[in-house]
Order: C-alpha cells, then structure tokens, then sequence
C-alpha cells in the first residue's frame, strides 16, 4: 500500500484467505489488518469487507489546497482579519507577572478558577447546559479527545457534508469510519442525522454555527428537530463545536443533553487569534472526566499563562465581539448580494466563509486563479456532496467585492463551444 501498488478503493481479500496465500495464522494477518485500520490506511464496512482509503489519513486532504502565485489575491486561507484581532502582549505580561507572584506547578489544579467562572457564565447564558469544565488545545484537540474517550477503532461518526476538512481527516485518522450527514443554512439535516444514527453511527459531530465552508448556523426550529432525533438514539455521543464564539451574529442553539453523553466545545481562535490554542470543553460528568484523565497522562494541562492572558483580554474587552460579528457579517452579505444580482446562488449565514456550488469545481478554481483570485476548492471539505468553492470574505473589502463577484461569475459560465470546421 506504501508503494502505491494498490490503489484507492481496492477491494482486500478476506483475513483467512490471505492468511491460506501467505501461509500464516488467520490471527496474524487480523491483527495486521487492525493496525493499518487504525492508522487509517483501511478501512473495513463489516460483510462488505475492507478497502485501501482514498487517502491516507496521515495526509488528509492538505495536498488539495491552491498554490498562491504573487500578485493573486487569497481569499483561500480561512484566516480571521488580522485588523480585528486584539494585541496580546499586555495581556500575556499581566499573565506572566501573576505567574511571577504565584508560578503554577505540578499538581496544580489545571483549569485557571476565573477563566472557569467567566466561561461558565457565558455558557449558561447561551443555554449550554451545566456540566464540568476544562481546557483543551483548540476545537480538533477537544473533538479528538472526546471520540477518542468514547470510540473504538472501526466505530462509525456522522459527521457535515461538506465540514470541515480536518474533522473528515482525524475520523479515519482515529481508525474510525465517516458517514455523511448533508448540511443547509440551518445545520445538519434531521433526516439524514436519523438515517446516520438507525444505520449504527455512534457519534454525531455538529458545528452551531460559523461552519466551515458553508456558514451554516443551526437554527431554532432545526435544534429542536436534531434534538428529537438524538433523544430516540439516546446512546449517540454528540460533540458540538462552537469555534465560531466571539465572531458571529447568530443565536446558539445548543443540543447538549439531548443524549447520555455530549460535549460542547468552545474555541476562542478565530475571535482572539489562531496562536492561542485554547478552547473550553464541557460536557456530561463521564465524558469530561475522561478527557481529563488521558490529558493528564500527556500534556497535563494547558498553560495556565496562556488562560491568565484570556482571562485579562476578556476582562479588558480585548474584543468588541458584537462589531466583529458585524463587520464579517457585512462582508459576506455584500459578497452574496453581489453574486445574487449576477445570478450565482451562494451561501453563507455565518462566520468567515461563503459557499458557492458550482458545476466544474476544478475548471473554476482554476479560472478563478487565472484571473487574479485563489478560492479553496471544495474537494478539501466534501464526501460525497456536491462541488464548490469557498471563499473567505475576512479581509474582502466592498472595492474587491464587486470585482471577485463578477469573476466568479464569469468563471462558471459554460465555455464556448468549439469549432472544428
């Protein structure tokens, strides 16, 4: 499989088949099938049998990515606007001198108690039901604590469609296997959740809202749609991400507590800067209990300085959050209204990003480069949904808008034909 000898998809003989050709016991060759299963190499669908991935987990999909040439625009990155992210130097010297009073060493309790405060307050607020708290290294590491916590090798995650990139690569990655759930301007689907959950899916990852590509946000009457669909699958581990806290316009409408066991993940990324790796976890009492025990077992914790210096930035007000959520809000509004008039559907209720479907994901991406513009193909966030572009308005300004709209446009217009007289 290293060598490339056998080919994405292929079909791998049954175990005690392989082991009658190789001459070895059948339990040898299960257990080689294992590991390469849990490295993410295979992947096994019970009676169906096992097939080499379409990619290694290892590699995941960062190969599918646009080379930004000079003088091309980069609307590709998924960044925050660099403008609207606060200085961290006062509050990181803040933090540094309370260490100075107080150093934290081992044995220390790893959560900060005022950050515990501040973020449980916001949560409850939100409606994010009670639960233990701690802290994680960002919104991937919470995610793959918790399955990790839960699952076992060759369980199955229902996981957007388009999501994410990295979440569709740490799945296999975890040796675990994917099932698509379609996403709208409201959320995941409740029927396609439902078929996930009676096919044998054992966990359900949701974004709330900024989601990544589409800038889907769940809303109200989809809530409660998800939630009576995880109350007849009460077993389900739900894991919601809410990366998108401190930069969105839109309500959260939490679904922690519709199962046994949950956790709602908070980042502080993409309003405070991607540096700082940190995120609140809470959860039931089993699962938060759990990721602590394994983070005590490599990390330990997550720098208390680092929490000191977000506990000042907030008590600050580092960020105007309801001004950031607006002037992204702004961008992407303009970008849709832009495209709109120029008869291009897109998407994009919240967060960073737009969603543009297309019907030549590649041929687009590739006028689009030709033109001036580096949009990230939508292969880098699909399974098996429909192509796309996104195109991340963070740094657009209405000048460039109106220009990339018109591009984008005429990107998919069908090519003329040709003529061979």
């Amino acid at each position: 499989m290293g060598s490339g000898e056998l080919p994405p998809g292929q079909l791998l003989p049954p175990m005690r088949e392989l082991a009658e050709q190789l001459g070895v016991n059948p339990n040898t060759v299960a257990a080689a099938y294992r590991t390469l299963r849990e490295r993410g190499v295979i992947e096994t669908a019970g009676r169906r049998g096992s097939r080499v991935r379409p990619a290694p987990a290892t590699t995941g999909r960062d190969h599918i990515r646009v080379d930004v040439p000079d003088g091309v625009r980069d609307v590709a990155n998924g960044n925050p606007d660099p403008a609207l992210l606060p200085p961290l130097a006062g509050a990181f010297a803040a933090a540094a001198a309370e260490g100075d009073r107080a150093p934290v060493l081992y044995g220390a309790d790893p959560l900060e108690p005022e950050l515990a405060r501040i973020a449980r307050a916001a949560l409850d607020a939100d409606g994010v039901p009670e639960g233990p708290l701690t802290v994680v290294s960002g919104a991937l590491d919470g995610v793959e604590r918790v399955l990790a916590a839960h699952l076992k090798p060759g369980d199955t995650v229902a996981v957007e469609d388009p999501g994410w990139g990295r979440t569709l690569d740490l799945v296999p990655a975890l040796g675990l296997r994917t099932v698509p759930v379609g996403v709208d301007d409201e959320g995941p689907r409740a029927d396609d959740v439902r078929r996930a959950l009676e096919a044998g899916a054992r966990a359900l990852i949701v974004t709330d809202r900024a989601q990544n590509p589409t800038g889907a946000a769940v809303s109200a009457t989809r809530a409660r749609a998800l939630r009576s669909v995880l109350q007849e699958h009460p077993e389900t581990l739900l894991i919601e991400d809410d990366h998108g806290h401190g930069i969105v316009d839109v309500p959260l409408h939490p679904l922690g507590g519709a199962t046994r066991h949950w956790a709602f993940v908070r980042s502080v990324a993409k309003a405070y800067g991607p540096d700082l790796r940190l995120a609140l976890l809470t959860g039931d009492a089993v699962t938060v209990d759990r990721v602590r025990g394994r983070q005590r077992l490599g990390p330990g914790w997550v720098s208390r300085l680092m929490q000191r210096a977000l506990v000042r930035l907030w008590a600050d007000g580092a960020v105007d959050t309801r001004a950031v959520a607006a002037a992204y809000g702004r961008r992407r509004d303009v970008l849709i209204g832009a495209l709109g008039r120029r008869g291009v559907v897109a998407h994009g209720r919240s967060g960073l990003n737009v969603w543009v479907p297309v019907p030549d994901e590649t041929g687009a991406v590739a006028r689009l480069l030709h033109a001036g513009w580096a949009v990230a193909p939508g292969a880098r966030f699909r399974l098996s949904a429909p192509p796309g572009i996104r195109v991340t308005v963070s740094t657009l300004t209405e000048d460039e808008t109106e220009a990339l709209a018109a591009a984008i446009a005429s990107a998919l217009e069908p090519a003329p034909a040709r003529s061979y007289v």
